[in-house]
């Protein structure tokens, strides 16, 4: 089994970026603990991190081909993107939405979510363990499926 993780727009600041809410774990942190994580699951992990909403629809329609699902961190483009929305729902595979804050408990506008209807589901509010909680849920997921 392999699943694409995809990181959404200015995640590549992580460890710097409004500590207050993102924390100070690095983007090569998460990473590491995901890589970790599939380890033990016994599946493929791979990363993309995109500031741009092409390469972010062009990662999605390739993962079509050789990958079993999808863990994304659209960031900012959760709340505007239809082509990203788009994109999830034209490849058809499972796609789990996650988010290191609690993005229903911030600015009204975050609570809007254009990938959750399309997603198997969200995780948001519990930093770094948000990924991992999304990694095994997607994988429970696929098992499910076969």
């Amino acid at each position: 089994m392999k699943i694409l993780v995809i990181h959404g727009p200015n995640l590549n600041l992580l460890g710097t970026r409004e500590p207050g809410i993102y924390g100070n774990t690095t983007l090569t942190n998460i990473n590491a603990a995901l890589q970790a994580l599939a380890g033990e699951l016994g599946i493929e992990v791979a990363f993309v991190q995109s500031n741009h909403e092409g390469g972010i629809v062009d990662a999605i329609q390739a993962a079509k081909t050789d990958c079993d699902g999808i863990l994304i961190n659209p960031a900012a483009y959760t709340h505007t993107s239809v082509a990203i929305r788009d994109a999830v729902s034209a490849v058809a595979i499972p796609v789990v939405e996650v988010h290191l804050s609690n993005v229903h408990a911030r600015e009204e506008f975050r609570s809007k979510s254009y990938i959750a209807p399309v997603a198997v589901g969200q995780i948001s509010g519990f930093g770094v363990d948000s990924y991992l909680l999304g990694l095994r849920a997607i994988f429970s997921h696929i098992k499910l499926r076969l």
